[in-house]
């Protein structure tokens, strides 16, 4: 994967990938005060591009500012249209999209308010974050010695850079040991959610989901949700042990990069028949179908032209 394009927004214009360039005593870099989204624009099946749901993920953005206590110094429409000028200019079909805000230079120290808050959007071309064949077969997951953040421990809505150590150390840890993601539990010991993915599992034909009380609420989380609901599948919305996930019919991931990805083994415990379930694979293909211009136009307003 290159990351390398022609362009970058960065502070309300579009520079050389070259010049996009911060200085090393800018506050991010030392205290981790910055946070992003992770967006897909994607070619449709007509041959146009769009960007799934880019006006929810740039409210996140937003939302997470907020939270924060330093804000974006620009709209949601602003910044809906700086997305698309970004992906004209590196004449790109499909690609991953990355917005970030983050305390520049100024003062250094935990406390820094009137540090400026400087903002990019980078875009470059990325495949399935978990793999291809992932996607298909599904992969092998592990539970992680590591916990997830507890809600007075940090705020866990807001999409933080500081909070992806948390991330950072569980992945490290079981790709190490041979795996291809981490499942972290909460501080109770209940299932939370993946290093960069909500987690789902399927028995007896009901789906279950954690709920958003200590999770990022994820916008690909919420369009499965949607879709199974419209398929008339249940959702349940609450909490679920270690066990529980061994014993699914199913299982899988959902994140902006993994996109709907099965989970065929946890722990070195079969999930099913050790496959993508029919469940998921229904769902997954209605999701495609969205992303690639083809549904109904229930799901029209999902998809931001470029």
């Amino acid at each position: 994967m290159s990351l390398k394009t022609e362009k970058i927004w960065l502070d309300g214009e579009l520079v050389r990938w070259e010049d996009a360039k911060v200085h090393v005593l800018s506050h991010a870099l030392h205290y981790g005060t910055a946070y992003f989204e992770g967006i897909r624009c994607y070619e449709l099946a007509d041959g146009r591009s769009a960007v799934f749901r880019l006006e929810e993920h740039l409210r996140r953005l937003a939302d997470s500012g907020k939270i924060l206590g330093f804000p974006l110094p620009y709209s949601v429409t602003q910044l809906c249209q700086a997305t698309r000028d970004v992906i004209r200019a590196n004449n790109l079909k499909a690609c991953y999209i990355r917005p970030l805000a983050f305390l520049g230079l100024g003062e250094l120290g935990v406390y820094a308010p009137q540090n400026p808050v400087n903002v990019c959007i980078a875009v470059w071309p990325w495949g399935a974050y978990l793999g291809d064949d992932g996607i298909k077969n599904g992969i092998r997951a592990k539970v992680s010695s590591y916990t997830r953040h507890h809600v007075n421990v940090t705020m866990t809505k807001s999409k933080t850079a500081a909070n992806y150590v948390n991330s950072v150390l569980a992945k490290a840890e079981v790709k190490k040991a041979g795996y291809d993601e981490a499942i972290l539990l909460d501080t109770e010991g209940y299932v939370s959610e993946a290093s960069g993915e909500n987690i789902f599992i399927v028995r007896d034909g009901k789906i279950k989901t954690t709920p958003l009380t200590s999770i990022l609420p994820g916008i690909t989380r919420d369009s499965i949700i949607t879709l199974a609901r419209d398929k008339n599948y249940q959702v349940i919305e609450e909490r679920f042990t270690r066990d529980e996930l061994y014993i699914a019919d199913e299982a899988f991931f959902t994140g902006t990069a993994a996109e709907l990805t099965p989970i065929r083994e946890v722990d070195d415990r079969q999930i099913g028949a050790g496959r993508r379930g029919p469940v998921t694979e229904e769902i997954q293909r209605a999701f495609f179908d969205i992303i690639q211009g083809k549904a109904t136009e229930k799901y029209a307003g999902w998809l931001y032209p470029v």
